[in-house]
């Protein structure tokens, strides 16, 4: 791909809308139209968004239960397996088997957290598709007021059903003002 048509390759349609409202009802009819790579931009949190947006329930719970398994077990190999098979140490007759574990469980504890909070930090990057230094959203001039008091969707090129004609007209037929067709080099 050459240099010019690597800037002029389109990254997402964007549409801003006037209100919350409208903007829930754009993401309901985005979701019933069936797209599956877009996202909606406000100042403030709409209650009911995720479901109007059709999300489910987020991996990251399921990511971070597997990160946390992996640092008990990892305690328990690292605590048991020397104590009780490689350098047994008897003091005062207490049992060097699994009758030891008591005295392991803050160890235990320590590591399923320390895994758990490292595998939830590297998952939501993962997942989020971080870090992206740059962002092509934050060329688009009228984007810096969405943390004020405008409300945004925008529909990326990567989705299956994107195209730049016909995704513009599906915004601007559900109410979108100012639809405009993003580059991701610009």
């Amino acid at each position: 791909m050459t240099a010019a048509a690597a800037k002029h390759q389109p990254f997402a349609v964007i549409a801003e809308f006037g209100s919350a409202a409208e903007l829930y009802h754009a993401a309901e009819h985005v979701r019933d139209k069936g797209y599956r790579f877009w996202d909606v931009h406000s100042p403030f949190p709409i209650h009911g968004m995720n479901n109007a947006m059709g999300l489910g329930k987020s991996y990251l719970g399921y990511i971070i239960f597997w990160g946390g398994f992996t640092g008990f077990t990892t305690a328990v190999l690292l605590e048991y397996i020397p104590s009780s098979f490689l350098y047994p140490l008897i003091v005062h007759g207490k049992p060097v088997d699994f009758y030891t574990v008591p005295a392991f469980f803050p160890i235990m504890f320590e590591l399923t957290i320390l895994f758990s909070a490292f595998t939830a930090f590297f998952g939501v990057f993962i997942l989020n598709r971080q870090p992206r230094y740059h962002h092509p959203l934050f060329t688009y001039a009228p984007f810096r007021r969405v943390t004020r008091d405008a409300f945004f969707l925008v529909i990326e090129a990567v989705d299956p059903r994107f195209s730049e004609t016909g995704t513009q007209e599906f915004l601007t037929g559900i109410g979108g003002k100012d639809v405009t067709l993003i580059y991701e080099n610009d």
